[in-house]
């Protein structure tokens, strides 16, 4: 029997960078704004969707389904390529990625019709699945100590430019869609150059991982929770499903809720919906940045459960709240950002470096299925219930799957 011998690229030194390449530092910083561009990208369209409903009379089962093509592009992206680029690189996926985001803003901006929503989500998708695990492995191997151990500065720009991306973009597209309606393409031109911008910075970023040699032979991302720190990683898919089911009710469903119950079609203050929601989240990971992972939950965890009941208030009340759900939505960015971050911070600080990119590809699947399915099915649903039910089961839903879920959690915090 012969043994083949596994060969390691290395990749230049600390201090040293080939020419024509950012610094470590300021690499870190390209990919972060480069992920932050993409993401707020990906959710720049929620505020739209009533616009789109209007113009080109689409039922509410059609905007649903448009949503879950998005979200099934990105599954299936993580689950093809999120994880290659520990044997291939992170820019040789990342730049593919963010190209593909670039042919969907140029779709978008050059047609609204049915086909090229379907068309635009979909690439959107792909880009995202693809970006999102690379770009946070990327992130922590930008960052990471002469031993390879993550920064804690890397876990918060990893989250930020994530959950900050997701606030940001449709907060830009329904005041642009607002306040410049004679140009009602031109959040997608604009997202077009910014992505342009995102692929010379990631170009010029440098590969500092080692890389592999002979490469792996190619598969797709196998769905088992890596053979190290199982019960850590079960506990954070857990939250991560959790939070991204609550991140998906603001990002499919606020504007539905702010045009039907409460009569308020005005794209601003459905892009502003969704931003207080992420941009809370995002904030309060920032402000969090020193705390412990029990310290995190015990702040999360309660905080969430009062933000659902709030949310629920809102639409049962007569007349409906919109400073109810305002009010919920921070609650719920408090609470989710709490535990979203907890949950990243797990896997990134256990997951090996050769398999980092895999474990966040599992981690994000997880994540993108919890943001996705809910949602679908709560938009089929609402041909037959009126939008109060459907938020009522939601909130008791997720509230119940918090609470069954909590003991698991507060066990991990203990080992963290």
């Amino acid at each position: 029997m012969t043994t083949s011998t596994v060969h390691i690229e290395h990749a230049p030194a600390t201090g040293e960078t080939r020419r024509g390449r950012l610094s470590r530092s300021a690499g870190f910083w390209a990919i972060a704004a480069s992920m932050a561009i993409l993401t707020a990208f990906s959710t720049a369209p929620s505020p739209l969707y009533g616009l789109y409903r209007r113009q080109d009379h689409l039922s509410s089962i059609t905007i649903t389904v448009v949503y879950a093509v998005f979200a099934a592009g990105v599954v299936t992206s993580l689950l093809l390529v999120g994880h290659v680029s520990d044997w291939y690189g992170r820019r040789t996926v990342l730049l593919p990625a963010l190209l593909t985001g670039l042919v969907a803003a140029l779709i978008f901006a050059t047609s609204t019709s049915l086909p090229a929503l379907f068309a635009g989500r979909v690439l959107t998708g792909l880009a995202l699945g693809a970006a999102t695990a690379t770009a946070g492995a990327y992130l922590t191997d930008l960052d990471s100590g002469p031993n390879g151990v993550p920064t804690r500065r890397s876990q918060i720009v990893s989250t930020v430019a994530n959950v900050g991306g997701l606030a940001v973009g449709p907060l830009a597209a329904g005041l642009l869609a607002t306040y410049v309606p004679s140009l009602p393409r031109l959040i997608y031109f604009t997202f077009a150059a910014l992505l342009v911008l995102a692929l010379a910075a990631t170009w010029r970023s440098p590969e500092v991982r080692s890389l592999p040699t002979p490469r792996p032979r190619y598969r797709p991302q196998r769905l088992a929770i890596p053979g190290t720190a199982r019960a850590q990683f079960s506990a954070a898919l857990t939250g991560d499903f959790l939070v991204f089911t609550v991140y998906g009710v603001f990002a499919g469903l606020a504007s539905a809720f702010l045009s039907g119950p409460l009569h308020r079609s005005s794209p601003a203050l459905a892009g502003l919906t969704v931003f207080i929601a992420f941009g809370v989240g995002a904030l309060t990971q920032v402000t969090t940045a020193t705390w412990p992972l029990r310290r995190l939950l015990a702040l999360g965890i309660p905080v969430l459960i009062v933000g659902l009941t709030v949310i629920v208030t809102a639409a049962w009340v007569h007349p409906p709240s919109l400073a109810f759900f305002l009010t919920g939505a921070a609650l719920v960015g408090v609470g989710s950002g709490s535990i979203f971050r907890s949950m990243l911070s797990v896997v990134i600080s256990t997951a090996p470096p050769n398999e980092r990119a895999a474990a966040l590809a599992l981690f994000f699947v997880v994540g993108y299925v919890g943001l996705s399915v809910p949602v679908v099915g709560a938009g089929i649903a609402l041909q037959y219930v009126t939008f109060k039910v459907i938020l009522l089961t939601f909130a008791i839903l997720v509230a119940a799957g918090v609470l069954i879920a909590s003991p698991l959690l507060l066990r991990l915090s203990t080992k963290n």
